[in-house]
């Protein structure tokens, strides 16, 4: 069994990231990780920040890496980006999210479920948990985008 440094992978949607979230989780728990599923629970019509904040704080608090997803991937990657702690990033494709950690240290990826398959997302996902931080000269752009 391989181990996985993350306690607990934060993942949130909306309705219309529902179906993808499931598989998603499936996903992760078959590789042997831990997921904090924070909803929503069904394709009952709900409010994305409900459920992107709940991410964003559990990312802000634990500094595990988090994975929302909603129809677009933009509504919820607004949501979480308004936590001082995070830089999410909106990725629609591997080359995408693998930059996102190498380059911005992205601490949540954002998935528009309407717009990718469930391969990609899936793809996307290993990349963005499995890639690393740079750092060197990534560092100091990073540091500056903050506002206070």
């Amino acid at each position: 069994m391989k181990k996985h440094l993350f306690m607990a992978i934060p993942i949130g949607c909306d309705h219309a990231g529902f179906e993808l979230k499931e598989k998603v989780v499936e996903y992760l728990v078959n590789k042997d990780y831990s997921v904090q599923d924070y909803g929503t629970y069904s394709l009952d019509s709900v409010d994305y920040p409900d459920f992107g904040h709940k991410v964003a704080e559990h990312v802000e608090r634990t500094g595990e890496l988090g994975i929302v997803i909603c129809g677009s991937g933009n509504g919820i990657n607004m949501t979480v980006n308004k936590h001082q702690g995070i830089r999410s990033a909106l990725c629609w494709m591997k080359e995408i999210a693998e930059l996102a950690r190498l380059h911005n240290d992205a601490n949540i990826i954002a998935v528009p479920a309407r717009f990718v398959s469930e391969e990609v997302a899936l793809e996307m996902i290993t990349i963005f948990l499995d890639t690393a931080f740079e750092g060197g000269r990534h560092a100091n752009r990073v540091n500056k985008i903050s506002c206070s």
